[in-house]
């Protein structure tokens, strides 16, 4: 071939490979490198209400029905039998404790990830040897100020570790009214009237700490019907003509029939709802 068409037909074939391709040809498109948005996450702090723990073994909590209500990741530090004292003091449980406390826990992940909510559930362990005592309301009344003392520590670490994520704190369905009905305690009746005061105090005094630090509050024991007249009655098919907040604790939680405070399903999506309506 002549030098001239040779060097022609390279010119040609250049052309073809550098032309815009046929309007039909597809074009891939450019890769991207930015990272994906960050998951939010949903740090849940307390004890065995939010571990979902019952006389049946470990169930699904209210804490694990918030997350996935809301679309969070959840990173759940709470610890079966924890007290206020112990969330700043013993170590925390599941699989995100990494050997520190639930305070500790919380703080770093609040630091280190996009937080959307934090839960508190604590004081019941706090208080639960009062119904047991002598003078339940006396000894309610010291709990409730160590309690009180405890939960400051804590909210004052997670707002310096995150000033703008939501926390909401929440107390609990008043099980003790389960003793109307609970043969195991010989004064049940006694002790449920007095629960209705005891519990109407903690949840006044503990939800002025939580607005003290910008926190939500869900009354759990109001969402319950902890706070009903002990004169309005129903009819129960198992205990009979008892009244309607017994029977309702008894629906909520496994208290009148197996002395056990902690909820049962429909419990724990009780206080997950508690907990979205205060959250909003």
């Amino acid at each position: 071939m002549p030098r001239f068409a040779l060097v022609a037909a390279l010119l040609v074939t250049l052309t073809a490979c550098t032309s815009t391709p046929p309007a039909n040809t597809p074009v891939p498109a450019p890769s991207s490198s930015a990272p994906p948005p960050a998951e939010q996450v949903y740090v849940s702090i307390g004890d065995s209400y939010a571990t979902g723990f019952g006389p049946n073994g470990t169930g699904e909590s209210f804490a694990q029905i918030v997350a996935k209500q809301s679309g969070l990741k959840l990173i759940n530090l709470a610890c079966n039998g924890a007290t206020s004292a112990d969330l700043a003091s013993k170590p925390a449980c599941g699989p995100d404790a990494g050997g520190k406390t639930q305070l500790d826990a919380a703080v770093e992940a609040l630091r280190g990830k996009k937080a959307g909510l934090v839960t508190v559930v604590i004081g019941g362990n706090d208080l639960a040897p009062c119904a047991l005592s002598q003078e339940p309301l006396e000894c309610a009344t010291r709990t409730v100020a160590d309690i009180q003392t405890n939960v400051a520590g804590t909210l004052t670490e997670l707002r310096e570790a995150a000033p703008d994520v939501k926390i909401v704190g929440l107390t609990y369905p008043d099980v003790f009214l389960g003793a109307w009905v609970n043969p195991s305690f010989p004064n049940g009746k006694n002790l449920a009237r007095l629960s209705v005061t005891m519990f109407q105090d903690f949840n006044t005094k503990i939800a002025a700490q939580y607005g003290r630090f910008g926190a939500k509050f869900a009354d759990v024991t109001n969402s319950t019907g902890g706070y009903g007249a002990l004169t309005e009655l129903t009819q129960d098919p198992k205990y009979g003509q008892i009244p309607a907040s017994v029977a309702k604790v008894c629906t909520l939680t496994h208290f009148c029939d197996r002395t056990d405070v902690h909820p049962t399903p429909a419990g724990h999506q009780a206080i997950a709802e508690a907990v979205t309506a205060a959250g909003r």
